[in-house]
């Protein structure tokens, strides 16, 4: 073999390799508990744009450890759970964090995390700029208040780091003709502590929300389960109701997660848990 057939064969044995240790680090990060090292930040910041493709492309499903079929039901009822009139800060299915006394530097936070944000999205107002960047809307066939148009590849970032003109999710309203932004949504990981968030977005401006206690019929089971009982609107609450039901349960899915209405006029319209609406 040549001195120049041996270097690209080297060559290509440490793309394989490379994009091996991506792709571990990707799925360790999937895993609930699981804390890769800070390096990894750097790794998913420096990737390729076929990588990134890549992360855009995983569902909830992976980044919960759900199946298929748990993470688009449990997203159907978590978007309904989050519409005006269903959501209920002490509902069985729902963990809010509580409203902090204000610091004398959160306003002057929210108000630059506002400022950049909308810098950040000014773009997406078009909501075709948006399906073009990668976001991927959710349900669209389901009538809805707000649509979630989400880039999990932003997901995946948010778990290491803030940036607060790059949300998760972008929140339209549907028109006549196309679709209207109203607002963002930024997540973090369930296991992430009060003080990381209050560290992004202050605790004494917005409540971050969980979804949690939800019980899932065992696979197979999903057309004839009683979903009075199962699931994020179900009654089941707890392992031990969940066991006797023969179900799966999973004391929280998704991760964490605060919306935000930047083209509001004041902060609590802003970080209000819905759009304003006159």
């Amino acid at each position: 073999m040549s001195a120049r057939s041996t270097l690209i064969h080297l060559a290509a044995k440490a793309g394989i390799l490379f994009g091996a240790l991506f792709l571990v680090s990707v799925l360790l990060a999937a895993i609930p508990g699981h804390r890769p090292p800070a390096a990894s930040v750097q790794d998913a910041q420096q990737s390729s744009s076929s990588q990134a493709q890549e992360s855009q492309e995983m569902d909830h499903s992976k980044m919960s450890g759900m199946d298929m079929d748990d993470a688009k039901g449990n997203e159907a009822h978590a978007v309904h759970d989050m519409t005006r009139g269903h959501m209920d800060t002490h509902s069985l299915h729902m963990h809010m964090t509580s409203m902090r006394p204000q610091e004398p530097e959160d306003a002057a936070r929210a108000e630059e995390i506002v400022a950049q944000l909308r810098a950040g999205i000014e773009k997406y107002k078009d909501y075709r700029v948006a399906l073009n960047d990668g976001y991927k809307i959710f349900l669209p066939n389901l009538p809805q208040p707000e649509y979630h148009f989400t880039k999990y590849v932003n997901g995946f970032l948010e778990a290491f780091t803030f940036d607060p003109a790059r949300p998760t999710s972008l929140l339209y309203k549907k028109t006549f003709d196309g679709y209207e932004l109203v607002g963002s949504m930024y997540t973090m990981p369930k296991r992430a502590t009060e003080e990381q968030l209050n560290a992004r977005v202050p605790l004494s401006m917005a409540m971050w929300h969980l979804h949690t206690n939800m019980c899932m019929p065992q696979k197979g089971q999903f057309r004839s389960a009683d979903w009075k009982k199962f699931g994020l609107k179900g009654s089941i609450a707890t392992q031990d109701a969940c066991d006797a039901a023969k179900g799966r349960f999973q004391p929280v899915i998704f991760g964490w997660m605060v919306h935000v209405y930047p083209y509001e006029d004041s902060l609590d319209k802003i970080f209000a848990m819905h759009h304003h609406m006159d």
